[in-house]
Order: structure tokens, then sequence, then C-alpha cells
């Protein structure tokens, strides 16, 4: 059994029934492999509670345009799997912020699943997210994570049925990602959201009551978050950050503006 003591569970109960936790991707390797752990390490200064560490890989299929560019900047400079894991062990000199790998199962395939769970427990990874297993196929990771003490997370969406939901949180271990909307990853317009995903929480709330549960998918202001998250534990926000770095870096003072988006993310202006 996976343990419940690690990070993710600690964080939980620590925030159990205070404010949203939050929770950001940032691919590995983005802007560059350096700024990737500087990054790491602002964010949790700047309220940051989680950090999910995107895998890049050359065919993201659940990805819009924005993380796959962040994916193909960090592929062109040399990230690998092997570096990634630097990046973990580099981070958790400094800190235990929990981290969580996210990203497609080819590159896990490719590096060799024993290894690859073996190296995440020993950098210090806290759990995993592979949106293309299904719990159908997850053996194939499944069993070797457990081994290692890793966590996996699986999603939700609106168009997963209620039966599946109920087997989606029995399978899951850390929390729930719920997928406030179908589609690729992306910012997108607040009143889009909020139109589609108020039913889809309620069926949430309903069906997954084992885990805790992040909504994501969508959110790029505080208002947005904290309207979406509002019967949730926390919300997860990926494109609109890498927007954000994207927008400023490299200027001198980028990572200010990127640690000032993160702070107005969790509190909202001030």
């Amino acid at each position: 059994m996976i343990k419940t003591d690690n990070r993710i569970s600690q964080l939980f109960e620590r925030h159990e029934g205070s404010e949203k936790i939050m929770s950001l991707f940032l691919t590995a390797g983005y802007p560059d492999p350096e700024a990737t752990v500087d990054l790491i390490l602002g964010f949790e200064d700047n309220g940051v509670d989680m950090v999910e560490l995107g895998m890049p890989f050359s065919d993201p299929l659940a990805d819009g345009p924005t993380i796959q560019y962040s994916s193909n900047k960090a592929i062109e400079q040399g990230i690998t799997m092997a570096k990634i894991m630097e990046i973990v062990e580099r981070v958790r000199e400094k800190s235990d912020i929990p981290i969580i790998l996210m990203g497609y199962i080819n590159p896990v395939l490719r590096y060799g699943v024993e290894r690859f769970c073996q190296d995440a427990a020993k950098a210090g990874v806290d759990g995993l997210i592979i949106p293309d297993i299904p719990i159908e196929e997850s053996g194939i990771l499944s069993d070797q994570a457990e081994k290692n003490g890793l966590p996996i997370i699986y999603l939700v969406a609106p168009n997963t049925s209620d039966e599946r939901m109920r087997k989606i949180d029995k399978a899951s271990q850390g929390f729930v990602y719920c997928v406030s909307v179908t589609g690729v990853t992306g910012a997108r317009e607040g009143d889009e959201v909020a139109q589609s995903v108020q039913r889809f929480i309620e069926r949430v709330k309903a069906n997954v009551t084992h885990n805790p549960k992040m909504v994501g998918f969508g959110i790029k202001s505080h208002e947005d978050a904290q309207r979406i998250a509002a019967d949730m534990d926390g919300f997860i926000v990926g494109s609109a950050l890498i927007d954000t770095i994207r927008e400023h870096y490299p200027e001198q003072g980028w990572k200010d503006e990127v640690f000032a988006f993160v702070r107005d993310l969790k509190y909202g202006k001030r």
C-alpha cells in the first residue's frame, strides 16, 4: 500500500477546512532548466502549496498550444527524464513542497517503468499523474509506483460517468484531478468555464467521496479559482502561468512578474 503520511496527504490534512490549496503546473526545463528550480522555490515563497512538474513529450495530445510551446522549448534545450529527476533533487535540497510528475506514458516506458519509479522516489517525487493511462491499463505502472511509495492520481471530466467517477475515486491516491471542461489544456474565459462547470462539480461531490478534489483546466485568475473551486479542496493552474512566463521571460525582473501573478492567483489583488 502507498504510505498515507507522504507530503500530499500531509498537505490536505493541514489545510482541511482552511483556504483553498493552490497547485501550479510547470513544464520541467521551461523556460530553461536552471530557471525551473528557481521558480519552484519561489512559488513556495509566494503561496503555492503543491507543484505539478510536467514531463515534456513531443506528441502532447491533451495539451493546448501554450503547454505544447513550453514542452517544445524544454525539449529544444535538452531536457531529459534524468534531468527532470535532477531538478527535483535540487528542489529537495531546500524545500519539502509536494511535487507531482505529470505527463504521458511514452517517455516513462522509454525510460523504463521500474527505473522511473525508483528514480522518482529517490529524487523526492510525491506522486504521479499520467493522463493517458486509464485505470483499466494502469497495471503497467501501478505495481512499481506502489512499490516505491508513489500515489497515482487519476482524472475525471464532465464526460466521465457517475459510475466511472466512483471507480476512479477508489483507484486514486492523494487526490482526484477534476478537469473542469472537456478539450485540451488552456486558460479560458471565466464565463465559459462557469457555465459548464457547476453541474460537473455537483456530480463530483456526489461521486468522489474518498479523496480530496482539485479542479483544473481553464483557471486564469483568483476570481476564477475561488468561484470554480468553491466546493473543491483546491485548484490547479498551468497554461495561465506559462503564458505569464512567456510574456516576461527573459526580460529583467521577469521572475518578479511571475511571482506577482502567483500571489494574485492565491490571494487576489492587494
